[in-house]
Formats: C-alpha cells, sequence, structure tokens
C-alpha cells in the first residue's frame, strides 16, 4: 500500500524567554494510505502539535515531509493551504461547530472554500445529512444538540470533502461512554471505507479501533507498534468490513441519529 505521508527528521521548537523548548525531536514516521492509526502518550509529549503538523496547521517545523510523493517541506504557504483543503479534514474534542450557524450550514461551512456551484454544494450537505441520518436535526443550532450529537455533525462535516486524511484529537473527550462508542464505530466505518484516520487518545479502547500505536514521550517517538490489539467488537447493527459505504445503508438514522448517539 502506498504512502499517503512520509516524515523524515522533522523537529518543531517554540523560542520563549527561558529559552528553546523542543516538542517534537527526529520524528521519522510512514502513514499509508487507508490506515488507521492512533498516538498515544502524556500530557506534553508533542501529540498534538504532531497531529498539527500532519494536517499542515503548523509549518514553523523543520525536516522532511512527503504528501503522495510531494515535499511539503519545499512548498509555498499557498501550496500547503492547498493541500490542507483539498485533502485533510479535522475531528476536535470541542466539536468547533459554529453557534450561529445550523447543522445544515455547518456542514456547508467547508465546501464554500471551493469552488462549487450553488446547487452542488447543496446536493452534497443533502446527502451527507442521508448519510449520518441527521436529516431531521439540518435546521438546529448546535446549542440544541447533545454532545454526541454535536460530534456526530463534527465528523459529518469533516468529511464531507471526502478527505484522504481524518484527523482527530481526543474526539470522545467531551462524551460518555456510550457516546464515545457510537463515535468510534463511526470512525471504523470510515476506516473501512477506506479513510486514513490518525486520532490523539489517551484512551485505550479508543486506540484498539486503529491498526498501529505510536508512542510519543517528550517530543520523540518511543515506538510504533504494528498492530494496536484486538479490534472491539461490532455491534448488531454496524456494516461489516469491506462493504462499498459502510456509513450508508437502511438503518442509517437509527445507528447515528437521535435513537443512539445521545
Amino acid at each position: 500500500m502506498a504512502d499517503l505521508i512520509r516524515l523524515r527528521g522533522l523537529e518543531r521548537a517554540y523560542e520563549t524567554s527561558a529559552g528553546r523548548t523542543w516538542v517534537l525531536r527526529q520524528i521519522d514516521l510512514d502513514l499509508r494510505e487507508g490506515e488507521f492509526i492512533t498516538i498515544m502518550g502524556p500530557s506534553g509529549a508533542g501529540k498534538s502539535t504532531l497531529l498539527a503538523v500532519l494536517g499542515l496547521l503548523d509549518a514553523a517545523w523543520t525536516g522532511e515531509y512527503w504528501f503522495r510523493g510531494e515535499p511539503v517541506h519545499g512548498a509555498k504557504p499557498r501550496r500547503r493551504a492547498e493541500l490542507n483543503k483539498a485533502h485533510v479534514g479535522f475531528v476536535f474534542q470541542s466539536y468547533h461547530l459554529i453557534d450561529d450557524l445550523t447543522v445544515a450550514e455547518n456542514l456547508d461551512l467547508p465546501l464554500s472554500y471551493r469552488n462549487l456551484r450553488a446547487r452542488e454544494r447543496a446536493g452534497l450537505v443533502a446527502d451527507t445529512l442521508d448519510r449520518f441520518g441527521i436529516v431531521a436535526k439540518k435546521d438546529l443550532y448546535p446549542s440544541q444538540l447533545s454532545g454526541g450529537q454535536q460530534q456526530l455533525v463534527a465528523v459529518a462535516r469533516a468529511v464531507i470533502n471526502k478527505p484522504a486524511l481524518l484527523l482527530a484529537d481526543e474526539p470522545t473527550g467531551n462524551l460518555h461512554s456510550e457516546q464515545g462508542a457510537e463515535i468510534m464505530s463511526l470512525f471504523r466505518s470510515l476506516h473501512h471505507a477506506g479513510t486514513t484516520i490518525v486520532q490523539v487518545t489517551h484512551s485505550k479502547e479508543n486506540a484498539a479501533y486503529g491498526e498501529r500505536i505510536v508512542q510519543l514521550k517528550d517530543g520523540w517517538i518511543q515506538k510504533s507498534e504494528p498492530d494496536a490489539g484486538k479490534e472491539p467488537p461490532m455491534r448488531g447493527d454496524e456494516s461489516a468490513p469491506g462493504t462499498s459505504d459502510p456509513t450508508r445503508n437502511a438503518d442509517a438514522p437509527n445507528r447515528w441519529g437521535h435513537a443512539h448517539v445521545r
């Protein structure tokens, strides 16, 4: 399987009044197309910084970064921004939905940065609402949704552009266990459909949904485990791996709508 991302000797530091503080040191990492990896480590290990670098949100690093064979380290800021918009989706712990926009308008937001006609955008929003079983909530505002429902909308927004890379920073950190399990099951379905996923988490249970764990400590990669462990059992209403679109089936509203994600 081809590499989506290759990092070689990547480093990141911050200049403070006390001197230079290193956050990432000599990072060598290969991320294959379609892989699901987990970044773990103690607080301050550099996990979120590495995620920001992978997502092309942080450019103040040194070393080599290759994205589908393109040398990002030699790219100008405008090109890096283009790669970010075209290929990367983000899911954050705190949802980051726009409070004064409806669910449908939040989904439309990333499409507004693309050169799409209004009819095309409306069609993509409608398809995504249907795919995630949230058609009935399209006119609601984030404050009218539960935490689990807000995170569901955030995931839908992150993948509406069909990104090559989905990055998730503690995606279940603000959810109770049942809501968290629903979101992680959704990630597994997206992964089975071919999305490359990198998640940052402290949860061993969430890590088990992935294929590989990368351990960070004090900015250094300590080890990269080939297998994250035994995958959590699939629920009775989940699609099996290998289906053409595991996140879309007849009972999608029950799986990802208000009946389950509360």
